[in-house]
């Protein structure tokens, strides 16, 4: 049971690619009229035919407005579950339903000083937050810094826009890991810190940040719940409340895969950061592989609840779930 959602008609304007697994979509609505703006941290949610079944993506949307057209970018993950693929088969003149813009990654314009922090393609809502800060912290003294982290030089997305709005306020960490503590000491009273990019980046900010005694409230953050400590694998499924015994397959999300088998479980984000589709662990045969930022680390570690949405497993679980049979 989803979230309520109104969706639109859409059409593929164009596409091109940034880098070798980066790919930039120009969406419009299908009746030609103009898209309303968003605010920078805005996603909208993507209805696609993946494996011949209907399933969402959430994708960033990248840039300033320009009220013509949303523009998101796609990372292909060939070992992934299959929704970039299905992204990158489609072609200019296509058609999809959106639904959105929606934010729960706000922008906050009058902190006193800011560290951006993406994590390849965690660039995508970062890069309009990058230039929505520029114009403005320059001229009041407000410091402003973006550190991009990718595995080579071949996968800077963005790179020149954000040169050209950032200039030596850009650092590009290329293969290397970044020393948030250090990062995080050189900030002043205050400031706030963004990170978007795959969980072990955000857990390492996350213990960084908590370590130095700020307030957590400064510190705001989104993940694209698809990376994780093992690879995608097929994993069993059990849930007694509904006589269930699944397989889920390697290429499919838990949720989805629950869904698929008729039962019924409250999600929105899909991303791992709301909670809104934890289960109950009832036993675990293997291992977890906790792909959320939405349990805290003790809570992980006791396995006794999982985020339904990005979660995994190795081996088999039996869970709870949400269903009551009314009285």
């Amino acid at each position: 049971m989803k979230t309520n959602a109104s969706w639109t008609d859409a059409v593929i304007d164009s596409f091109e690619d940034l880098t070798p697994t980066v790919r930039e979509f120009r969406l419009r609505p299908a009746g030609g009229q103009g898209v309303p703006r968003h605010e920078p941290g805005s996603h909208l949610q993507v209805q696609l035919l993946v494996g011949g079944r209907p399933q969402q993506r959430s994708y960033s949307l990248v840039g300033e407005p320009d009220g013509q057209s949303w523009r998101i970018a796609v990372k292909r993950l060939d070992d992934g579950r299959g929704g970039s693929r299905a992204m990158w088969q489609l072609a200019a003149g296509d058609r999809l339903q959106l639904s959105g813009p929606h934010n729960h990654f706000p922008l906050d314009l009058n902190a006193p000083a800011y560290l951006l922090v993406a994590g390849g393609i965690g660039i995508t809502p970062l890069l309009g937050m990058a230039q929505s800060l520029a114009g403005r912290c320059a001229p009041s003294g407000r410091p402003l810094r973006m550190l991009y982290g990718v595995r080579s030089e071949a996968e800077l997305a963005y790179g020149q826009a954000l040169q050209a709005c950032l200039g030596p306020r850009l650092h590009a960490a290329v293969d290397a890991r970044i020393d948030f503590a250090a990062e995080i000491a050189a900030l002043p009273a205050g400031a706030q810190m963004y990170v978007c990019g795959p969980v072990p980046m955000l857990d390492a900010a996350r213990h960084a940040w908590e370590a130095s005694g700020r307030p957590a409230t400064d510190l705001r953050y989104e993940t694209f719940g698809n990376s994780g400590r093992f690879a995608p694998q097929a994993f069993r499924v059990r849930i007694p409340r509904h006589a269930l015994d699944i397989t889920v397959p390697a290429d499919c999300s838990l949720l989805d895969a629950l869904e698929l088998a008729g039962v019924e479980a409250v999600s929105d984000c899909k991303r791992g950061e709301c909670g809104l589709c934890t289960l109950d662990v009832l036993a675990l045969d293997g291992e977890i592989d906790h792909r959320d930022v939405f349990l805290s680390e003790h809570e992980k570690q006791g396995n006794t609840r999982l985020c339904a949405c990005v979660s995994r497993v190795v081996g088999s679980v039996t869970l709870d779930s949400s269903y009551r049979p009314d009285l």
